[in-house]
């Protein structure tokens, strides 16, 4: 039998961290090894203690949990989960927190709740498995928008654990008049406003979270709301649709929902992309695609924070090219426009 996850918890908070602990010591495959108050009291926990995952509180005294999550991943890598209040403030903090490489977030419970807590030992279990990666080669520049040539096509992403950080990279990269782009990553709902705010900012095109009936146009990318499954729906003119169904593969809003519809509604005049994240939503959306003859692209492994979906989606044939992380945004691109040979 492998030995248990060992898990460290920073809270400023006695109560919390106590709630937390309690969660984390109810699975047997996690231990808890120990707990700080504080970023300095955690620096000398990590180095004596060398937890497998840390769970990390946001807003602490001597140094906001932001800042030390960044001195961490540059000097010394770790899987953390973080744990935020749900508010507008916590949910762009916990977005600021995945782009810097956290591996997840959840909101804290009012204490008293541990029913919030439901998702906490699966998250912690899940950051256990992820690579925690070296600084990225930096991704090609984005075309200027006077070059690029986008040929109609439809490009769908989705993502999971570490997709925040790649979606970044990638959307980043995309010039003003990118395809029409869609993207399903699984995160809360209280956080997608702030994710498709920071991408907007980011971001050359227009990053918004989709609307029903939003009309799918050039230089927009539309990202679904962290609580409905966004398909698009064909005719004369291409849209996005949300619906409140059931998850599909375990997930809502899930990939495969999204996928699928693309591969119904665009068929070969379409790009799907899946990046990193635990389990398999997707790859059978993804495989949907690429036997309507859309091009299809799978992060590879060495990049991947988890290399779950894509290699799903690789081993029953669904990806055409499988890519490191920086070379997918040219790909998407060049398999999303006019010049010959894209394809």
């Amino acid at each position: 039998m492998s030995r248990p996850i060992r898990v460290l918890v920073v809270d400023d908070s006695a109560t919390m961290r106590a709630l937390i602990i309690d969660v984390l010591r109810s699975d047997p495959d996690l231990q808890v090894i120990g707990q700080a108050a504080d970023p300095i009291e955690a620096r000398t926990a990590i180095k004596e203690l060398n937890p497998d995952v840390v769970t990390l509180d946001i807003e602490m005294p001597n140094m906001n949990g932001l800042e030390f999550l960044e001195r961490l991943m540059r000097l010394r890598p770790i899987p953390v989960v973080m744990v935020s209040t749900l508010t507008q403030r916590g949910a762009d903090i916990s977005v600021a927190a995945l782009a810097l490489g956290a591996i997840d977030c959840i909101g804290k419970p009012v204490v008293g709740g541990g029913e919030g807590f439901r998702e906490l030992a699966a998250k912690v279990k899940a950051a256990a498995q992820a690579r925690m990666q070296p600084a990225a080669a930096a991704a090609p520049p984005a075309p200027p928008a006077s070059d690029y040539r986008p040929s109609g096509a439809v490009v769908a992403i989705g993502a999971s654990t570490g997709g925040v950080e790649a979606l970044i990279k990638i959307i980043s990269t995309f010039p003003a008049n990118c395809p029409p782009t869609v993207i399903t990553q699984h995160m809360p709902v209280t956080f997608t406003a702030s994710l498709a705010a920071r991408l907007d900012r980011l971001s050359a095109p227009s990053v918004s979270v989709a609307q029903d009936d939003d009309e799918l146009r050039v230089g927009h990318v539309y990202l679904a709301p962290g609580d409905r499954h966004l398909r698009v729906n064909g005719g004369r003119v291409l849209r996005c649709a949300l619906a409140d169904d059931g998850p599909i593969s375990g997930h809502k809003p899930s990939v495969d929902a999204l996928f699928a519809s693309v591969a119904a509604a665009v068929g070969a005049k379409a790009v799907g992309v899946i990046l990193t994240g635990m389990g398999k939503d997707g790859a059978a959306g993804l495989l949907s695609m690429r036997e309507a003859g859309a091009a299809t692209i799978g992060q590879d492994q060495d990049t991947s924070v988890v290399f779950g979906m894509p290699r799903a989606a690789f081993e029953i044939g669904a990806v055409q090219r499988q890519l490191a992380l920086p070379r997918i945004a040219a790909a998407t691109l060049t398999a999303a426009s006019t010049t010959p040979g894209a394809r």
